[in-house]
């Protein structure tokens, strides 16, 4: 008697547990608010359309996990004709350090979301827009991430956005717990002379692989002494920045590794990597081969390997920094010593057709560079006279 009273007591116990469990309440399902298309620049830079307030125009925006708020160039603000506010906050970038103006409490129209309450602050993005060849009119940040979940697929070349709450992710990916503050930190695992594993920022605006700090290298010893290394140049906030470029024998991004990765050196001026809490940055020229689910709501960020992960990186060298100015694409820099310096370019020289290419569009002729190793040939403009300058493309995985 006393062991089949024991036994019903056992099954009312686990039955009422089971109505306890039924009564959870969990958050509701996230929402589809908009899907609409993006842009990819050279670099893996993705840039979107969007409107503020009643402005009719589209304007193009960047998509940077990188950038701590939201942002306008300050050209365009001056169009618009936004009234602009003074402010105490600095931004710091790779290449400077300034105080910046605000202009408060703007709606972001996207393609079927309308974003309220933005503080935007203003920047100058001349350069940008000389670099990619497309007017770039702000980046968009943490003040819109932390809103919402964001589906970046770079297969359909589609952005999604979500409300917060559940979400069920892809099979076949990997799901990131970065430290937030207001920029994802991933950790991540290198391997060169040695492995060794440290956090880096998970950044969507950097048009490039990899980035570490001098600081971080010198210390850590990660890079072998006797790998080639190269002096370039790259652009970021603030203006121009000399700096080195060598190969990584890998880079590990949870269970993903990649090979042979096009890494950049930098001495960090303005501490934007905060060394020794961080080492560097992902940049999106790796990031762009997984498909991204943005769920800062619940501080994670989910990867999924896309049809771009075996793409090959961009290994080429010609010291050439060209620029588009008004229609013309112009050569600006040249690096003393590369492969365009000892070709006879000068700046100035206004770039005609690469291998019989003549559009006259700056991506494309940035990725016939990026795809050619050995001799180019470039026909140029030089005072007002067409002259043939052939190159050879360096491949900085050989000395």
């Amino acid at each position: 008697m006393k062991k089949g009273y024991l036994f019903i007591l056992s099954i009312i116990l686990l039955y009422n547990m089971n109505l306890h469990a039924q009564e959870e309440f969990v958050p509701a399902p996230a929402k589809l608010l908009t899907r609409f298309p993006f842009l990819l620049l050279n670099g893996g830079i993705v840039v979107l359309k969007a409107r503020v307030d009643n402005s009719t125009d589209s304007l193009n925006f960047i998509l940077d996990t990188g950038s701590g708020g939201i942002s306008l160039d300050s050209t365009t603000v001056a169009e618009i004709g936004f009234p602009v506010s003074k402010s105490n906050k600095t931004l710091r970038g790779i290449a400077g350090s300034r105080l910046v103006d605000f202009v408060y409490d703007h709606t972001l129209h996207l393609q079927g979301l309308d974003v309220q309450h933005l503080d935007f602050h203003i920047n100058n993005y001349d350069l940008l827009s000389s670099v990619y060849g497309v007017k770039i009119d702000g980046v968009i940040g943490y003040s819109f991430l932390r809103r919402y979940i964001i589906k970046v697929n770079y297969d359909d070349m589609i952005i999604e956005v979500y409300s917060p709450g559940v979400i069920k992710y892809p099979r076949g990916g990997y799901l990131i717990h970065p430290d937030f503050s207001n920029l994802p930190l991933i950790t991540g695992v290198l391997k060169d002379t040695r492995d060794i594993t440290e956090r880096f920022i998970f950044d969507t605006g950097a048009g490039l692989c990899f980035l570490m700090s001098k600081d971080f290298v010198e210390d850590s010893s990660i890079i072998n002494k006797s790998s080639p290394h190269y002096t370039t140049q790259a652009e970021g906030l603030g203006g121009k920045k000399v700096m080195e470029l060598t190969v990584l024998k890998e880079v590990r991004i949870g269970p993903y590794k990649f090979k042979q990765v096009p890494t950049h050196i930098f001495e960090d001026e303005f501490n934007v990597t905060s060394y020794p809490l961080l080492g560097g940055l992902i940049g999106n020229d790796l990031l762009r081969r997984f498909n991204l689910i943005l769920n800062y709501p619940e501080q994670s960020i989910y990867i999924k390997p896309n049809s771009h992960s075996f793409e090959n990186f961009d290994y080429a060298y010609t010291g050439l920094g060209i620029y588009q100015v008004d229609s013309e694409i112009k050569i600006i820099d040249i690096i003393p010593g590369s492969p365009a310096d000892i070709a006879g370019f000068q700046t100035g020289d206004v770039i005609f057709s690469i291998e019989n290419n003549y559009s006259k569009n700056i991506q494309s002729y940035k990725n016939l560079f990026q795809n050619n190793f050995g001799k180019v040939r470039v026909v140029i403009i030089r005072n007002k006279e067409p002259m043939i300058l052939n190159m050879r493309v360096k491949d900085i995985r050989k000395k």
